[in-house]
């Protein structure tokens, strides 16, 4: 007899919803904070068809799941970010574009690869953008999550657009990057607060690399050429075109927020790469990094493809101090438990934070407070998963830490997915709410809140 393997981004809670779905009513389990008023908004992977060839998680469309609150009640909707490809294959009824594992498909009339805008969520302008870091960010009408289409900043956009650009919460600034295969490998870019596109220029890189995350300060911008690199040269002997290569170091190039090539300053450190940064900020003399680090990634791998390395792709809380005087770097590990999708509340973006947040893989959601160096945990449950959980302050927080942590959880034995709100100050409680949803939530990546003031 013979079997097919399951593709396990395909099996499961990572398996796709096609149906799009408006409920008015959702069944609250506790109470939802009646000071809690806006729409939390989660980006994820959701092939619209079978795909071709081998599939991997980045490579599905996207799809946003919204939950909007308001007088302790809450509705849900989701629906497709619907970028030109995804209305190319829906017009033909069948996948048009292969995935990230398969060869380039130079023959596709029309483009290498498909913009999915399904990675993560920005408010800046006014405007919600659902993100991928190859093309142009989409704009979302909310609360409605209808796409109205690609935003080039009035035909200045020239670069790709990172899934992670930063807020100046206080300047309200927005910086973003763009990475390539070919020079320029890096473009950095400034948005002023009204959206408008003030500036972009090329930053010098050795080669390209995947740099999928970066971070700001009060004063500064810090990209990082970490060494999961592109090499066409690698290609053509039919070798992979995108190797983390363990034996180039880290480098971490700081950049005062309005300055270009001429001024960035490069420092180096072990090998390693880093996926989401949780903030930045500046203490003296240094700049302070802290990041999600693993020592090197297999993430884009073939599945048959074997690594030597048996702390490949286990990510855990890191902190870099760059002495912008000596020159000099330290590194130190702050939690040797796995986390990734690291969240600071926002409205500290770029200052130091006495409070970060980040969930614990598979298992729940952990707090740190940078000031004790103590942790505290919330626990999913038996057979419950989650994700990333997003930071929402309370209207008329005194504290840095008054708020909401926010994140879908998916229950395996009922097959039920709820949306989370936890006491940001009381982690380790129960939820004060859990917000049942109508139909399954897949596993995504990043979310994000709009709050009824913003969206107005």
């Amino acid at each position: 007899m013979v079997t097919t393997a399951v593709n396990p981004y395909l099996d499961g809670n990572f398996a796709p919803v096609h149906k799009e779905i408006t409920t008015d009513t959702l069944k609250v389990i506790g109470e939802l904070p009646p000071d809690l008023s806006g729409m939390f908004v989660r980006n994820g992977p959701n092939p619209q068809w079978t795909p071709i060839g081998q599939y991997h998680w980045f490579d599905g469309d996207g799809m946003l799941h919204g939950v909007r609150i308001s007088n302790g009640k809450a509705t849900y909707r989701n629906r497709y970010v619907q970028t030109k490809g995804w209305k190319i294959e829906h017009e033909a009824g069948i996948a048009v574009w292969s995935g990230m594992l398969e060869p380039a498909q130079k023959d596709n009339p029309y483009n290498f690869y498909k913009n999915t805008a399904n990675t993560a969520l920005i408010w800046h302008a006014g405007q919600l953008l659902a993100l991928w870091e190859g093309g142009a960010p989409h704009v979302i009408e909310v609360p409605n999550l209808d796409t109205i289409g690609e935003h080039t900043y009035n035909g200045k956009l020239k670069s790709a657009f990172t899934a992670h650009p930063k807020v100046d919460p206080v300047t309200g600034e927005m910086m973003f990057f763009g990475y390539s295969f070919a020079p320029p490998y890096l473009q950095y870019s400034v948005v002023d607060p009204s959206g408008e596109l003030l500036r972009t220029v090329p930053i010098d890189l050795p080669m390209g690399v995947m740099m999928h995350d970066f971070a700001i300060t009060e004063n500064y911008t810090i990209f990082m050429d970490l060494p999961l690199t592109f090499s066409p040269q690698r290609a053509e002997k039919g070798e992979p075109m995108m190797m983390f290569e363990s034996d180039r170091p880290s480098r971490f190039g700081i950049i005062p927020r309005h300055g270009d090539n001429s001024n960035i300053r490069w420092f180096e450190s072990p090998p390693c790469y880093v996926f989401h940064t949780l903030n930045a900020y500046e203490e003296g003399d240094e700049v302070v990094l802290i990041a999600c680090r693993m020592n090197s990634t297999t993430v884009f791998a073939l599945p048959q493809d074997t690594h030597a390395d048996p702390q490949a792709n286990i990510t855990r809380l890191y902190q870099w101090r760059f002495n912008l005087n000596t020159g000099t770097v330290r590194e130190e590990m702050l939690d040797d438990v796995p986390t990734e999708f690291p969240r600071v509340n926002e409205s500290f973006l770029g200052r130091q934070t006495r409070y970060g947040y980040a969930f614990k893989i598979g298992q729940g959601l952990i707090k740190y407070d940078f000031s004790s160096g103590k942790s505290q945990t919330h626990e999913f449950g038996l057979k419950r998963y989650g994700g990333e959980a997003v930071f929402v302050p309370s209207p008329n927080a005194t504290t840095e830490d008054e708020g909401w942590l926010i994140t879908f959880v998916h229950d395996t034995a009922e097959d039920i997915s709820e949306l989370l709100v936890v006491n940001a100050q009381d982690v380790n409680a129960e939820p004060v709410a859990r917000v049942l949803i109508p139909q399954r939530v897949p596993y995504g990546f990043h979310g994000a809140w709009v709050s009824d003031i913003k969206s107005a």
